[in-house]
């Protein structure tokens, strides 16, 4: 996917030209009063605009954050663009098919700038588009108080034209209000998880979340959602072009918001597979005897599969162990169809294509991790922390540097996914400058857990 490059965060806040303007914003149906919005620069900030904007058109707020986080895990990418031409914390979309973004602007009075890159101005403008949906579909002021009732609105903010991507994307974000949501900076925006039960509307007749479309005839567990025939190319490969390579993407959006663009024939790009972060479910869009847009590169588009994987290249915490897992499998599947050796000579990224303008997948991606997991070192090792009585620390890398994301109970039984080199640290099992990943971006050194090993643990990966 196009990456573009960084452009520093605007240090000057746009909060008084928001409350100058949202004060003479025209009202979306009957309950939105006018009301400020604050720029969300600080993680306090972050929490009062969703409340404010919640509040201001009538939307609720854990859906609105449940929407952001399926969305962006909150993080506007300093007003970057998304692959699909998405904005800010709550992708406010601007492309030949979807118009959120103009939508927002046209309901709320604020400029497109602020839009695309001030936080508060991004979901204020999303809780307006959320609220015309609502009142567009007849939703009142008691329906609109039950959350289950915003299925519709929500999956039409995605803009899938698909009723089962459409079902994909709502479903996604209706998982989050189940599960909870702990995001933003310093975690300062929370959603307690709760049941739903989603009216669904026209929608439940559509495939639901674990099968989109029919089944894939080239993966067995991959879904089927074709992309349109104006963003690849018919052909009959291997026997027309040979696939030598493998090609690693990163999707810069969301997984059902990504398979949707490739099924925009203004898109004029799609991969071969596409993988979600939070389970590493996988969605074919092309299939692979045709030739795919992805590598910008025509001779490496014929001889290539593209995989794309949720997330951004700036954000390590889309980059988890089930989508690592799920798609090594993949590519191993296709190493071995295709003939293709298993080293990075022909497992690529998109910046390794000659002539690539793109940065995918990042100084994030653990290629050593990835190319273990494809050639078979797949093993996932376990472990008890020991520590004489006190919690043990959880960072967020290899070493006491690392920020502390979380902590583990002495006596607690965990799972190792892959263990990597870091600060010698001195505990309970002696000293040690092995470190173990019990999660994405979570790791806890090897001195504090009896794994029944001295150090490495056979058959586990390498971080």
């Amino acid at each position: 996917m196009s990456v573009r490059s960084r452009v520093p965060r605007p240090r000057r806040l746009l909060g008084a030209v928001l409350v100058a303007t949202l004060g003479l914003a025209g009202a979306v149906g009957t309950a939105a009063a006018p009301a400020a919005a604050r720029a969300a620069s600080t993680p306090g900030s972050l929490a009062a605009a969703f409340d404010g904007a919640a509040a201001r058109y009538d939307v609720p707020r854990d859906l609105l954050v449940a929407l952001g986080q399926a969305e962006t895990r909150l993080d506007g990418h300093a007003g970057e663009p998304s692959a699909s031409g998405g904005y800010g914390v709550m992708h406010l979309v601007s492309n030949p098919r979807v118009h959120t973004l103009e939508e927002a602007a046209r309901l709320t009075g604020l400029g497109l700038p602020a839009l695309r890159t001030d936080p508060a101005a991004n979901i204020t403008g999303a809780a307006a588009v959320l609220r015309s949906y609502a009142d567009q579909a007849g939703l009142g002021r008691a329906e609109r108080a039950d959350v289950d009732r915003w299925y519709e609105p929500i999956a039409r903010y995605g803009g899938a034209s698909d009723p089962a991507v459409a079902r994909l994307y709502a479903d996604a974000v209706y998982d989050l209000l189940r599960t909870g949501v702990t995001a933003g900076a310093e975690a300062a925006v929370t959603v307690a998880g709760r049941p739903v039960a989603p009216h669904r509307g026209a929608l439940g007749q559509a495939s639901p979340t674990g099968g989109v479309g029919t089944l894939s005839t080239d993966y067995g567990p991959a879904a089927w959602a074709p992309a349109s025939t104006s963003n690849y190319t018919v052909a009959s490969r291997p026997t027309s072009h040979p696939v030598r390579y493998v090609v690693i993407h990163v999707t810069q959006g969301s997984y059902a918001g990504s398979i949707s663009w490739f099924q925009n024939p203004a898109a004029k790009v799609s991969a071969h597979y596409t993988f979600r972060s939070s389970d590493g479910a996988v969605t074919q869009s092309v299939r692979e005897k045709d030739i795919a847009w992805h590598a910008g590169n025509w001779t490496y588009n014929t001889q290539s599969i593209g995989i794309e994987h949720e997330g951004y290249v700036d954000n390590p915490s889309w980059f988890t162990d089930a989508m690592y897992r799920a798609s090594a499998a993949l590519t191993r599947n296709l190493t071995s169809r295709y003939g293709i050796p298993r080293d990075r000579t022909h497992i690529i990224g998109h910046r390794e294509v000659p002539g690539a303008t793109h940065t995918d997948p990042g100084p994030n991606w653990n290629w050593t991790y990835y190319l273990q997991l494809v050639n078979g070192v797949t093993g996932i090792g376990s472990g008890t922390v020991e520590t004489g009585g006190s919690s043990l620390n959880v960072r967020s890398g290899p070493g006491t540097g690392y920020a502390v994301v979380g902590s583990v109970a002495d006596g607690a039984g965990v799972s190792i996914y892959c263990q990597a080199t870091g600060t010698t640290v001195t505990g309970t099992y002696g000293t040690s400058n092995v470190w173990n990943r019990i999660g994405t971006n979570r790791y806890i050194s090897d001195a504090y857990v009896l794994t029944g090993h001295d150090g490495f643990i056979p058959g586990v990966p390498r971080c």
